[in-house]
């Protein structure tokens, strides 16, 4: 992609997780977005489905669904607010197969009242599994909400687990 370059680009995978769609511009990669999610994106018309300035996005999907993968080196260009852009640069800083708890995303994000704000702005992640919004569970350790909903958060979860332990094709 050219740096002045305002066109959108598209593409949509298929991964152990389900259908994937993949959304660029001239930034990076400013959005990741699962088949059924809490928040949806259409497509729009002026978006043009291209695979090839997405190839390395695919790259690196693939070799993370692979356990050969633990962080992603893609330029990234989501689009929110202040506060969302804080929350998920933290939410880049959680180790691989490592979770944390809403508070103590909050108290990283520097407010440690913010709890339920955090929550939110976790919710509204635009690049699931690169911003590992998967990684954060609740106080008492029980997973809760995500996009793409709970069963793809304990996938991925168990996944990274089983990487570090050396299990990957364990059931």
């Amino acid at each position: 992609m050219r740096p002045n370059d305002t066109t959108t680009y598209y593409d949509e995978i298929d991964s152990p997780v389900g259908r994937l769609r993949l959304v660029a511009d001239a930034g990076g990669l400013c959005g990741m977005y699962f088949e059924v999610e809490s928040h949806p994106t259409a497509i729009e018309p002026d978006w043009i489905r291209a695979g090839k300035p997405l190839e390395r996005v695919h790259r690196q999907l693939d070799e993370y669904f692979a356990g050969k993968r633990q962080a992603f080196d893609l330029a990234l260009n989501p689009h929110g607010t202040p506060f969302q852009l804080a929350v998920w640069m933290q939410l880049r800083r959680i180790p691989y197969a490592t979770t944390i708890n809403y508070g103590e995303l909050a108290r990283r994000v520097g407010n440690p009242a913010a709890s339920r704000a955090v929550g939110a702005a976790n919710g509204r992640n635009p690049l699931s599994i690169i911003v590992p919004c998967h990684r954060v569970i609740g106080a008492n350790g029980t997973l809760t909400g995500y996009g793409g909903g709970l069963p793809i958060k304990q996938f991925l979860l168990e996944l990274e687990r089983r990487t570090v332990h050396g299990d990957l094709f364990a059931a």
